[in-house]
């Protein structure tokens, strides 16, 4: 057998790679496919099948661009009408060499959810392993909410029903290969873990010991925010995306060209870290440090309008390119060559952000002139906030600007002070002209050993 992980980075997406006997089938690939052909070619194998857990919502799924290079199959399961591929159903079975896939019908986290166990027949007739997409992950089962709030109790009963009448019993001794990782916008706490069984998730995972009503209330009390661009990727997985062949090249451009762009009204995009960004900038310009490109882009860029890059030198364009790629922006028009030095050395006017450590917000915490501006995830908020602080998470600052004055400094914090520059940064864009960011922001704080309001 040939078994690979091919992870993508940002988004916790984990897709697979399986062959035996001359064939091979991949399970949720992403877009930029040409990693699964090399593993194809590497090792002599002809991808026969593919395979979609379900209509992912938070990237692009690369089925039909794989299908078109290899010829490879498509399967989804039943219970959204693809325009694609074929679909499939409880007890359908794949042979692959010695090795049979078995397709489970596993809905709950969306109608048509499957799960795919693999036999080495070989070997055994027990299930070895299983690829649960976005059912069960390693500590944390899938999210419930997207179709909205009156479903979400008929969901988690699915789920429920799923994981415990169909995955638990095939034996503790299964290793469980979910769709993501730690970090995904998926599962509200996935644990950072490579691999997981059946029988480990058992023993420690909470919440499935819980009874079905126990697990119910649970799952429908999460907390999770659902990123704009989740619908813009569920139109794009249901209809097909269009193909790539291959990905965009980005032009590289002077100063000149780029406030061009910017009268145009292209969307810039500053992903140098957020103390740089805050020591000088291009005015009017977004603030996403790099790492943080995968989840808060879907957030803050729309797909009409060309996206344009600024880092610190202007290189290493390739991997930003496929972060957008995935997530459905083909419109990445380039980058400032040479990077942000490029701006200032041709003596363009630039703007900053005020930098506060937490001694500063500590001293004029109750100074009338400041808004304090927490932007975290509202299940961090509830685990304690600065008093005084008011809340909106970073994805609606923009939405909404009404319940932020202009007429105070604004004072935002987060966890360390990466989401207060992208919020800080929301903020100048729309013509705020006194904000300021918390360096360290609540892990300072606390490391500091101030006071924090429970709610």
């Amino acid at each position: 057998m040939i078994f690979e992980t091919v992870k993508s980075a940002g988004l916790a997406h984990k897709s697979y790679f399986i062959g035996s006997g001359g064939a091979a089938a991949v399970i949720d690939p992403r877009r930029d496919c040409d990693v699964y052909l090399d593993i194809a070619k590497r090792n002599n194998l002809n991808i026969k099948y593919i395979f979609e857990t379900h209509r992912n919502e938070d990237y692009v799924i690369g089925s039909i661009e794989l299908m078109e290079i290899s010829g490879a199959e498509v399967y989804h399961g039943a219970g959204l009408d693809f325009n694609y591929g074929n679909t499939t159903r409880e007890r359908d079975k794949f042979q692959l060499g010695t090795m049979e896939l078995e397709i489970l019908e596993t809905p709950g986290h969306t109608p048509e959810s499957i799960s795919i166990t693999v036999k080495d027949k070989d070997i055994s007739e027990d299930v070895y392993m299983i690829f649960t997409g976005d059912t069960l992950f390693a500590g944390e089962t899938g999210r419930i909410d997207l179709n909205g709030e009156s479903e979400k109790e008929n969901n988690a009963s699915k789920l429920y029903e799923s994981i415990h009448d169909k995955i638990l019993p095939l034996g503790n001794q299964v290793i469980i290969y979910p769709a993501h990782g730690a970090g995904s916008v998926c599962g509200a706490d996935i644990r950072e873990q490579e691999l997981t069984t059946i029988g480990y998730e058992k023993k420690t995972s909470k919440s499935l010991n819980y009874s079905k009503e126990e697990f119910i209330e649970y799952k429908v009390s999460e907390k999770l925010y659902i990123p704009p661009y989740f619908k813009k990727m569920e139109e794009l997985n249901l209809k097909g995306p269009e193909l790539l062949c291959k990905l965009p090249v980005l032009k590289v451009l002077e100063a000149e060209d780029l406030k061009s762009l910017m009268r145009e009204g292209a969307q810039i995009i500053d992903i140098r870290n957020s103390t740089s960004f805050g020591g000088a900038h291009i005015p009017h310009t977004l603030s996403i440090f790099k790492a943080g490109l995968s989840l808060y882009t879907g957030w803050l860029l729309d797909y009409q309008n060309p996206i344009v890059i600024v880092d610190e030198e202007g290189q290493n364009m390739d991997e930003i390119r496929k972060f957008l790629v995935r997530l459905g922006y083909d419109y990445i028009y380039g980058y400032l060559g040479r990077g942000f030095a490029s701006w200032y050395l041709h003596a363009e006017p630039t703007d900053k952000l005020s930098l506060w450590n937490v001694q500063e917000l500590k001293k004029k915490q109750f100074d009338p002139s400041i808004f304090i501006l927490d932007v975290r995830k509202e299940t961090d908020w509830e685990k304690g906030y600065v008093e005084g602080a008011h809340h909106i998470y970073l994805g609606h600052v923009e939405d909404r600007l009404e319940e932020i004055p202009r007429d105070k400094k604004v004072v935002v914090y987060c966890d360390s002070g990466n989401k207060s520059t992208i919020a800080a940064s929301i903020l100048k864009k729309n013509e705020y002209k006194d904000v300021i960011t918390v360096l360290g922001s609540m892990n300072a704080w606390k490391a500091a050993e101030y006071d924090v309001v429970i709610p």
